[in-house]
Parts: C-alpha cells; sequence; structure tokens
C-alpha cells in the first residue's frame, strides 16, 4: 500500500467515524448554486465561498474552463438538481497559462512522463515513447485570465441548452490575497437574458 493511500484511508475512517446527520443530507444542494473552477490544490471552495456538504455543486477542471463535459454538469446540475445561480471562477497564477496547445502536444508526442517548468519553459526528459494523439485536443489554455473567465460565460450563456434566467457570473481567484475579484464584463455578459417559462407563470 502506497504512503498516500494508506493517508487517504486513514483520513476517511475518521471522516466516516463521525458522519452522523451528513447522512440525511439531499441530493439537491441546499443553497441552489454551482460553482465551475480549476483543480489547482490552492483553491478551495469550500472555503473560499463558504460552503458546507449539501450546500453546492462544485465542477472542477484544468483551468475551471467551459468545456463540454463542465456545461453537461452544470445542465444536470440545474435541470435536475435544482440550481439557480453558477459562477465561473478561475484563478491568478493558473498553470494552465504556463503553455499552449502545440508545447502540451510536443511534450505528449516525447514521452508520457512527467514534465519539469524550467526558467525557460517546459523540459521533458521521459524515457518512455510519446504520441501524436494530442494535437487533435483542445486544451483550452489561458493566455489572458479575464478574457478566459469572459469567454467561458458567454460559451456558456450562449449554449442552447441552458436555461436563459440563469445567472453566470465570472471571477477570479486570486492566490496571493484569498479574494474574489469580479470580471464585471463576464458577469454582464452571464445575465439572464429572459425569464423561463416558469418563472412567466
Amino acid at each position: 500500500m502506497s504512503k498516500v493511500l494508506k493517508e487517504l484511508l486513514t483520513a476517511n475512517k475518521n471522516y466516516a467515524d463521525n458522519f452522523k446527520e451528513k447522512a440525511n443530507l439531499a441530493m439537491p444542494p441546499k443553497r441552489r448554486f454551482a460553482i465551475l473552477t480549476c483543480m489547482d490544490a490552492r483553491l478551495d471552495p469550500a472555503k473560499f465561498a463558504g460552503i458546507a456538504e449539501g450546500d453546492a455543486h462544485v465542477i472542477r477542471n484544468a483551468g475551471g474552463r467551459a468545456s463540454d463535459d463542465a456545461i453537461r454538469s452544470l445542465i444536470i446540475s440545474h435541470k435536475l438538481l435544482g440550481t439557480k445561480e453558477w459562477f465561473v471562477i478561475h484563478h491568478t497564477n493558473c498553470g494552465m497559462e504556463t503553455f499552449t496547445n502545440e508545447i502540451i502536444s510536443d511534450l505528449l508526442s516525447k514521452s508520457l512522463s512527467t514534465s519539469t517548468l524550467v526558467d525557460d519553459g517546459w523540459y521533458d526528459d521521459g524515457i518512455d515513447s510519446g504520441t501524436s494523439a494530442a494535437k487533435s485536443i483542445d486544451w483550452l489554455t489561458i493566455s489572458n485570465q479575464a478574457k478566459s473567465v469572459y469567454d467561458d460565460v458567454l460559451r456558456i450563456r450562449s449554449h442552447p441548452l441552458v436555461a436563459k434566467d440563469i445567472p453566470v457570473f465570472g471571477y477570479l481567484f486570486d492566490v496571493k490575497t484569498g479574494q474574489l475579484v469580479e470580471i464585471p464584463e463576464a458577469t454582464a455578459v452571464g445575465k439572464p437574458t429572459e425569464l423561463s417559462h416558469s418563472v412567466r407563470k
């Protein structure tokens, strides 16, 4: 058993021993909102957004991007589980700003081993063989954080399966201060465009 696995299972046992009333939490999120954010280990949505178990949906991926799968989750979050407000939260000093589609495709063509970020870019010292399969993927890298938040909010708002009455807010988490900074242009484009049928009744 690996050290990490042992630590994980020990932590889970301690958590399960004190689970108690959490067993009665309902499936729909109590506070009826969802967050799309980055998988970066420095971000803890439970802390920076004051979320407890059962409160909200948190969807995470590299960069917090509005990928097809992220939007799939948001649509399910609203349609079947009742969320009414969505937040797109990217962050400063994101790893997705350190490479392009071409860079990661080139690295993966050399090897599938972990690369290292050095002063002049990414270095690959893997000894296994790579693959050209990465060239067909859009890795949704980031060159400008404010623009990426805007683009993702716009992509969500423009999706034909997203209800028009859901507000989509755009924010940037500052990893140096812990503060959420609004991207006003993103929140503006994420405003509801019309009331849903259920609200108009």
